[in-house]
Parts: structure tokens; C-alpha cells; sequence
């Protein structure tokens, strides 16, 4: 279509654009954070996955008593 080159053209145009603009900006040069460790949170998951599992398992019901215990 007579579109589809134009479209191509803007859209490199604001990349380029966008990309000039994060260089100026320090955002692309910033440090990262130090990731903190998961262990409390893969510790709660596992307990959510336990309590989900006991209670989507069904409970044995006591069966008859004798009479005459």
C-alpha cells in the first residue's frame, strides 16, 4: 500500500528519536539495583502451595462406631 513506507519511515524516526532522548537522560547508564534475595518469598509461596493443597484435599470421614464399645 501507498502508506506502508511512511509508516516504516515515522516510526524510525521516533526510535531514533527515542533513543537520542534516553542517552541524554542517564537512563540508560544507571546502575541497577543488587537484587535482594528471595528467600522469604519462594518460603511464603511454598507454604500458600501447602495450605492450597490441604484444603483442596478432602478429609476422610469417620467411618460407622461399633455399638457396643
Amino acid at each position: 500500500m501507498y502508506g506502508d513506507d511512511i509508516h516504516l519511515r515515522l516510526h524510525r524516526i521516533r526510535a531514533e528519536r527515542l533513543r537520542r532522548e534516553a542517552l541524554r537522560s542517564g537512563s540508560a547508564r544507571r546502575p541497577r539495583r543488587p537484587r535482594r534475595p528471595r528467600r522469604l518469598r519462594s518460603r511464603l509461596g511454598w507454604t500458600l502451595v501447602e495450605v492450597g493443597l490441604r484444603l483442596a484435599t478432602p478429609r476422610p470421614r469417620p467411618g460407622p462406631q461399633p455399638l457396643g464399645s
